[in-house]
């Protein structure tokens, strides 16, 4: 005798992973874990002591055949994983640039995750694709960019969210590299690509260098352009005006300038307008590095950085730095998104639709490297709905008053000199050459003292290289973060600098 019941005959239910009680049972285990780890980072160390491999060593080496409580899968989370994370979330966390969160953008990623669309094309996920279409001008609109970047203006410009800023520079690469070959009379073909130039600063990301090479331009045609203190290390328009002239008088064609808002050095401010006028007279794609710095001009004060926008032809930002939205969520604009899709393309037969092909609607997925992609657009719309513009803006603001007050800290203090002028939320500065530590051993100072600090667990600082001279950078930017924070950071700096300095002057080594 047979049954449809498929315990009748002692079998196990049927495997059920989205379980409606389930799912609600470890949902709220998994709230309950945020919630008490944002309540507590700040008592945790900043950054790591573990050793490369650890995690290995603590769990399993195969996977599990049975299934086993999902506590048990939780505890390994907070006993094995957690002393593994360097705590980006943490107040005293002042390395890098931020990667803040909010509970808007926590809820909106939740919740993209949970609906778990595919959002290629309008007709795979209409609400997606309008929703990210409706963000990105909101934002453009925080901005003040001119409607020729928004898919709701006059023009042929708008919007698509990558993952990173690689991402934006990579796609512009190959829309330019395009669109230079076309004019050049290489049509489609690679033939004219080892003629053809790029250029940035020598303050520029790297990410810029590695995404050349992955769009095939020739590293010997990648021009960095010297910078130094004369310019605060911004790009110098006509440095950047005799370097491409050289190119055209040598045979090359100038493609694509990539300018800086914010460089991750130094937070240099390149000239945009300047810049943008230097590369139309070479038919040259602008784009527009904004990553972390762009967040700050949705306030007034900080507006004028991108002064001259509307003459360039892309620029990115990524709210997943500074504007309280999760990784990950990086906003690239274009003035014409054709030449995005003229590069970026692809239209199988499994793929076409009336949508679509009526011309009517964003496929995002010709304006990306790949097809797939998340909901990223809900996270970004919850938290500019949620915060309203008022208090992103107030929570900018707060974040460079406290720069300003640790850069005062520095500015008093005659052990230390500030390297160049505090932009944003960053204070580039380090221990000066004194009759204690020789000119030839400040570097190895410095890096002792932030090797010292970071030690300690208490904060958690970077360095950089200004001038050939060894840089402590100091970002303020966590979420979490209070002026009492950023108080305690300088304190714990002053009595490490003192006791360093102590035993420098008994004859005790410290480099």
């Amino acid at each position: 005798m047979s049954s449809s019941n498929p315990t009748a005959l002692g079998e196990e239910p049927a495997f059920q992973p989205l379980n409606a009680e389930e799912v609600r049972s470890c949902l709220l285990k998994a709230v309950d874990f945020i919630s008490n780890y944002y309540s507590s980072v700040e008592s945790m160390a900043v950054l790591h002591d573990v050793k490369p491999g650890y995690l290995r060593d603590q769990l399993m080496a195969s996977p599990p055949m049975l299934p086993s409580p999902f506590d048990d899968t939780m505890n390994e989370l907070k006993n094995s994983v957690v002393p593994g994370i360097t705590h980006w979330a943490s107040p005293n966390f002042f390395a890098f640039f931020p990667s803040t969160n909010s509970a808007a953008a926590i809820a909106g990623d939740l919740i993209a995750s949970a609906l778990n669309t595919v959002g290629f094309s309008w007709q795979a996920a209409p609400a997606a694709t309008e929703m990210e279409v409706l963000a990105l001008d909101w934002l453009a609109q925080l901005l003040c960019l001119p409607t020729s970047f928004m898919s709701s203006g006059s023009g042929s410009g708008g919007g698509v969210i990558l993952g990173t800023t690689s991402e934006a520079i990579l796609v512009t690469l190959v829309a330019a590299r395009d669109a230079a070959l076309r004019r050049t009379g290489s049509g489609g073909g690679v033939t004219g690509v080892p003629r053809l130039a790029v250029y940035a600063s020598d303050q520029t990301h790297p990410t810029f260098f590695k995404a050349c090479r992955i769009a095939g331009f020739d590293p010997g045609n990648i021009r960095f352009i010297p910078t130094g203190p004369e310019t605060d290390y911004g790009l110098d328009p006509t440095k950047l005006r005799e370097a491409m002239q050289a190119d055209v008088h040598a045979g090359f064609v100038p493609t694509y300038v990539c300018a800086t808002v914010g460089s991750t050095s130094s937070n240099a401010v390149d000239p945009v307008g300047a810049i943008a006028d230097v590369a139309i007279m070479f038919s040259a794609w602008v784009h527009v590095d904004a990553a972390y710095a762009g967040s700050a001009c949705i306030c007034p004060e900080f507006r004028h950085h991108l002064d001259g926008v509307e003459r360039i032809d892309s620029i990115s930002i990524s709210p997943h730095k500074w504007l309280l939205t999760c990784l990950d969520c990086s906003c690239l604009y274009v003035r014409h998104t054709h030449r995005l899709r003229d590069s970026l393309e692809t239209n199988p037969e499994y793929l076409k639709n009336e949508a679509s092909e009526s011309g009517s609607v964003t496929d995002f997925k010709d304006m990306q490297v790949g097809i797939g992609r998340r909901f990223r657009g809900l996270k970004l719309w919850m938290v500019m709905r949620t915060y309203g513009t008022a208090k992103l803006q107030e929570h900018i603001q707060r974040h460079v008053a406290m720069a300003k007050m640790f850069e005062d800290f520095v500015r008093a203090d005659d052990r230390f000199e500030l390297v160049v002028p505090r932009n944003f939320a960053l204070v580039c500065f380090r221990m000066k050459a004194s009759g204690v530590i020789k000119d030839e051993h400040a570097d190895k100072a410095n890096r002792l003292l932030m090797e010292n600090l970071n030690k300690s667990g208490r904060m958690y600082l970077t360095h950089t290289i200004v001038g050939g001279r060894f840089v402590l950078r100091f970002v303020v930017g966590s979420s979490l973060q209070e002026e009492r924070h950023v108080r305690s950071a300088w304190e714990l700096i002053k009595n490490i600098t003192r006791e360093m300095l102590h035993q420098q002057q008994h004859n005790i080594a410290i480099v």
